[in-house]
């Protein structure tokens, strides 16, 4: 959406943490440094919380952190940055509570865009009634619901929709789209296929995020597959010849789709309808109840196989790469998800409409 209103002639601007810099400099992006990074925000949530509960299964405790934590360390900053900076225009993504606030103090139109197949109704509660005494403060009426704003972008295909969580806006449908690399960096050099099968195995590249990445990939190697896998690093004791798996630290989602048959992913919205744009069907490994929403999603539309938190081994894996790869029926699925994305208004098309609304 960011590089569709820049090649419209518009200006954009990213509000984020200043640690962010790296992410909107090479596509020339103007940054508001506001807030804390993302390990500050949640060093911070979890000194205020006052539950046990693991934060992403407390609705308490989401509503604190998106609506709470992230508003009370970023929003003087943000705020002084867009006074300076004169926005006719704010577009924030669903669980951030900083855009829709600015919109509101300096009285501004705003989009907001849903990311994933939906929240559950007690975390849009909590997210709205955490939000609500924020805008009190600033002696601003509360919006009823959350997430708020005039527009919904929807990135959501029809085959993945959420059936009524969503909140009642003016919806325009928004087709995904794999990350891309800006516009002139060339595309890194990629091992060859040997005509196999190609598996992705794409779950974080942090150091050290995700220890099912070396079991997993040893337990595929099982399969007659070439694998590709996305790491911050991998255990020195991995037990895998280095010619049976790319090893890749980051690359825009676009080009680690090429040539891809399987994607074995946690269920993070970017790559659930990124790999969803291409036609690849999805074997889901969620760790959290947002990403087992992506799962069950995907799972109902046919196009991939969701497995269970807390029942995940190696194994597990490999037999449901093992199904995807074996039943056509999976794939037929993911290319029916693939064309109806396609059909789905372009970034370009929908901030032609953005643009026209406020008469930017």
């Amino acid at each position: 959406m960011a590089r569709a209103l820049r090649q419209q002639g518009h200006v954009v601007a990213f509000v984020t943490s200043a640690d962010m810099a790296d992410s909107t400099e090479p596509d020339g992006f103007g940054l508001i440094p506001a807030g804390p990074t993302t390990d500050e925000a949640i060093a911070e949530e979890a000194r205020r919380s006052a539950t046990g509960a693991p934060a992403h299964q407390s609705a308490e405790r989401v509503g604190q952190f998106f609506a709470g934590v992230r508003v009370d360390l970023s929003l003087d900053a943000a705020l002084e940055g867009a006074r300076e900076w004169e926005p006719d225009l704010i577009v924030s993504e669903h669980c951030d509570f900083v855009g829709p606030l600015v919109a509101a103090v300096l009285k501004l139109p705003s989009a907001v865009m849903a990311i994933d197949p939906g929240l559950e109704p007690e975390v849009l509660d909590a997210l709205a009634a955490t939000a609500r005494s924020r805008y009190f403060e600033r002696g601003l009426e509360a919006p009823f619901q959350a997430p708020s704003g005039r527009w919904l972008l929807d990135l959501c295909p029809p085959s993945l929709q959420r059936g009524g969580a969503l909140p009642v806006l003016e919806r325009m449908a928004l087709r995904p789209e794999p990350h891309q690399a800006p516009e002139g960096t060339p595309r890194a050099a990629r091992v060859a296929g040997t005509g196999r099968p190609r598996v992705l195995v794409s779950f974080s590249t942090a150091p050290g995020a995700s220890p099912l990445l070396g079991p997993v990939l040893r337990s595929l190697a099982t399969l007659d597959v070439d694998l590709v896998a996305t790491s911050g690093g991998l255990p020195a004791d991995i037990g895998l010849d280095a010619e049976r798996v790319e090893m890749v630290t980051f690359l825009p989602a676009a080009e680690l789709l090429d040539g891809v048959s399987v994607v074995v992913h946690h269920g993070g919205s970017g790559t659930t309808f990124g790999t969803a744009a291409r036609g690849v069907p999805a074997v889901v490994v969620p760790g959290t109840p947002g990403q087992q929403r992506q799962a069950n999603r995907l799972q109902a539309a046919g196009a991939g196989l969701g497995l269970p938190i807390g029942e995940q081994a190696p194994e597990s894996v490999t037999a449901a790469v093992g199904r995807l790869l074996a039943e056509p029926a999976f794939t037929t699925a993911a290319h029916h998800l693939r064309d109806e994305i396609a059909a789905m208004p372009s970034p370009a098309e929908v901030a032609s409409r953005l643009v026209a609304a406020v008469g930017a």
